[in-house]
């Protein structure tokens, strides 16, 4: 009672984020070792995807080093971001803004990537002739199995990457709306009334986020299993598990936090607290990621059989 009494009457958790110095200076034994050790795993998961860029660069065909580099470097760019979010606690905004920018472009990018890893668009549109995607699928239409498949032409391949692409346009042009609001004052991340420009522009993200993922999630379980050689299901995981990583578990904490579930610890509000607790984790599951990542994307790459002389493949495009 008496530690509930001194989190709620405390004027520090009415504050807002500390500075860096304050972090700092609070910081005791535990904290010190915590905060270095995150900093390192950060650091190395940006060594290592350094060391996978030079790789890729090397060993990689030219159409496939600009997608692959975008790709294996969402979990990095998170953790780094992340990192400066967790010793610079007022520039968490501003950290979370370039992280969800840049994965906002690792869709559009992974679904090149798996019209790249089949030879291109006249390769899969030769590859796929005569056939049609199945659209009853995540997140949009997965309980909709009666919609109609679509042909496979180059109008609807258009479409599909239309509908990826606009999540990192929009998403670019709204993370600058926000700084530009919040510059002047009219965007807070704990604004959460119908009246602020912060609830509006979360839910426009979101919407317009859950139709990019819907052609990913198309164009996947088409190729599925002419790239199974490929380990398109493990990176289809890894992207996916970066998704709900960086922007479901993000998501709750922050709910938490502003509902005053994750109690204020000095100098830490609430809501930085809960900032705090989110960026601790992604540089851990990240790292792990990071690991994970490299394994799969470091191969030889060599062009897919003809899915006309594999019998397997041939059921992706049947």
């Amino acid at each position: 009672m008496e530690m509930s009494n001194f989190t709620l009457f405390d004027p520090r958790c009415r504050q807002e984020a500390p500075y860096s110095m304050d972090v700092i200076m609070q910081l005791d034994i535990f904290g010190i070792v915590i905060f270095s050790l995150l900093t390192f795993m950060a650091t190395v998961s940006m060594l290592v995807f350094i060391e996978e860029c030079i790789y890729i660069y090397k060993k990689v065909p030219p159409n496939k080093k600009s997608v692959i580099i975008w790709v294996t470097g969402a979990a990095p760019v998170i953790a780094t971001t992340s990192c400066l979010g967790m010793w610079v606690p007022r520039a968490t905004m501003f950290a979370d803004m370039t992280s969800t920018t840049y994965f906002a472009i690792v869709v559009f990018k992974f679904l090149i990537l798996m019209i790249e890893e089949v030879g291109g668009d006249n390769a899969f549109l030769s590859r796929s002739k005569n056939k049609s995607l199945k659209i009853s699928t995540g997140p949009c239409c997965c309980c909709c199995p009666c919609l109609p498949d679509v042909p496979i032409t180059r109008r609807s391949l258009f479409i599909l990457k239309l509908g990826s692409y606009q999540f990192a346009l929009l998403k670019f042009v709204l993370t600058i709306l926000s700084i530009v609001l919040w510059t002047n004052g009219n965007f807070s991340l704990a604004e959460v009334s119908a009246n602020g420009a912060a609830l509006w522009i979360n839910c426009s993200i979101g919407v317009i986020m859950i139709i990019a993922l819907w052609p990913v999630a198309i164009m996947f379980m088409h190729v599925r299993v002419a790239l199974r050689t490929l380990k398109i299901i493990p990176k289809y995981a890894m992207y996916q598990l970066v998704l709900i990583l960086s922007q479901l578990q993000t998501a709750i904490i922050n709910i938490l936090a502003m509902n005053g579930t994750i109690a204020c610890a000095p100098p830490y509000p609430s809501q930085a607290r809960g900032y705090l607790m989110s960026q601790q984790l992604l540089i851990v599951e990240m790292f792990i990621i990071t690991l994970v990542t490299r394994v799969l994307y470091r191969r030889q790459y060599d062009p897919i059989p003809d899915l006309d002389d594999v019998d397997e493949t041939k059921a992706v495009l049947t």
